[in-house]
């Protein structure tokens, strides 16, 4: 072997052990149990920390919401395009990502799965530094990235929903799991849907908004969003809506992504967000 060869063959061993090393040292993701406040039951949110995480500076939080019939652990394993595109521009950005049960395989956002990501926040910003809180999910989970956000507005510095509902009257699907959700169908508690519809309370999107929405989508229907979104180009903010005519109930990587960062492009900066 030439003097050349060993040492490219020093050099390839040399990468290849510290490329180990790295690999060996990358935040793994942490399964985390609370008592939730609400009613003292255990839940959980899987927490993944930046690869460049620096307990003394401060980092901004995507909390990504599961859909139906998945779990905390769908936008942080799953290979689907609109996980692996939050995750990877939650560290594109070195952002903590978060993934909560948020109550329950077919949860929807009901009033304890709305408990438990206010106090998931709340502890985030005990355990770490925390910047700007984003939220996203698909589905499910963009129905209740929306629905949080029109609750508690103070906390939400984005949101970016992928095929999700802005009107849980209208909605005809799942209806045994949003009503044990909620505590009743919609025929009896109208004002707590009404609630956990964003298309009624256009006004308290004061974030950047991005959505999401195939024209073929019969699962999770299109228009309420869409009509979300004209209103709140109306009221002049910032929105971007993406729609694929001959889309059905999913979001390719690209539009994922786009949508995540416009919302991260135009949220209001640390010292102006509660």
């Amino acid at each position: 072997m030439s003097r050349f060869q060993f040492r490219s063959a020093t050099t390839c061993l040399a990468c290849l052990a510290i490329a180990a090393v790295s690999l060996g040292d990358a935040p793994q993701p942490e399964d985390i149990p609370f008592q939730a406040d609400c009613d003292q039951s255990e839940q959980r949110f899987v927490q993944l920390l930046p690869a460049d995480f620096q307990a003394d500076q401060s980092h901004d939080v995507l909390i990504a919401m599961h859909g139906h019939g998945s779990d905390r652990w769908q936008f942080v394993r799953d290979a689907r395009d609109e996980c692996r595109a939050a995750r990877d521009v939650a560290a594109k950005h070195h952002m903590i990502y978060v993934s909560p049960d948020y109550r329950a395989k077919t949860s929807w956002m009901g009033p304890k799965a709305e408990a438990d990501v206010v106090q998931i926040i709340r502890d985030l910003k005990k355990r770490h530094r925390i910047g700007r809180v984003f939220m996203t999910g698909g589905s499910m989970g963009g129905t209740a990235s929306l629905t949080f956000a029109a609750l508690h507005p103070d906390l939400v510095a984005g949101v970016a929903s992928m095929n999700g509902t802005a009107n849980l009257l209208e909605y005809p699907n799942f209806q045994d799991a949003i009503s044990a959700s909620f505590g009743g169908t919609k025929a009896v508690i109208p004002d707590e849907y009404k609630k956990r519809s964003a298309e009624y309370w256009p006004e308290k999107f004061t974030m950047p908004v991005g959505i999401t929405t195939g024209g073929q989508d019969s699962l999770v229907p299109p228009h309420s969003v869409e009509r979300l979104a004209a209103v709140l180009k109306q009221l002049d903010r910032k929105v971007l809506l993406i729609r694929r005519d001959s889309g059905g109930h999913q979001t390719n990587y690209e539009d994922g992504v786009a949508i995540l960062e416009f919302v991260i492009q135009h949220a209001k900066p640390i010292s102006t967000t509660k």
